[in-house]
């Protein structure tokens, strides 16, 4: 299984490229995180938040990885423990299925998007810099990794 994270956005501060290969090289083998970033739309010309949403949709969809499993990461999905993520982590294990968690631009994922995801997912109900989401959800993969497999990163 892979684990891919589709963002929008790229020029991340060094800090962020590092504290998110950190996490990703902790993952194994069997569990890999990728992280695919995409070139968000530029707002020039009066273009509209839709057409800039609807733009960068056509990038997301053409990266999505075939058979995967979308999790669109929105302020209004649902707000899961990490315990819940290893739950969900292991059921897509056991399936054998790719999952690629979609971050969207900074106008926010097009609405087609979130109706085809399989999940909507909420981080926070804060708004995080997007360079802070990859890494925060990235911590939180290897969080459930180790959950699942009773690493002592994680105690309760």
């Amino acid at each position: 299984m892979r684990l891919h994270i589709l963002a929008v956005g790229h020029k991340q501060p060094d800090w962020i490229e590092t504290a998110f290969n950190e996490y990703a090289k902790r993952m194994p083998r069997e569990c890999q995180i990728e992280l695919k970033e995409l070139k968000p739309e530029k707002r020039v010309g009066g273009k509209t938040a839709q057409q800039v949403m609807t733009a960068e949709k056509a990038r997301i969809e053409a990266a999505l990885p075939a058979g995967a499993l979308l999790v669109a990461l929105d302020e209004r999905g649902e707000n899961w423990t990490t315990v819940k993520l290893a739950d969900h982590m292991k059921k897509w294990l056991t399936e054998g299925r790719d999952v690629a968690f979609v971050i969207g631009g900074a106008d926010g994922l097009e609405p087609s998007i979130k109706q085809q995801a399989g999940k909507l997912l909420q981080l926070s109900a804060m708004t995080l810099p997007h360079g802070m989401v990859r890494v925060l959800l990235a911590e939180q993969l290897y969080r459930a990794w180790s959950i699942i497999n009773n690493h002592p990163y994680h105690r309760e």
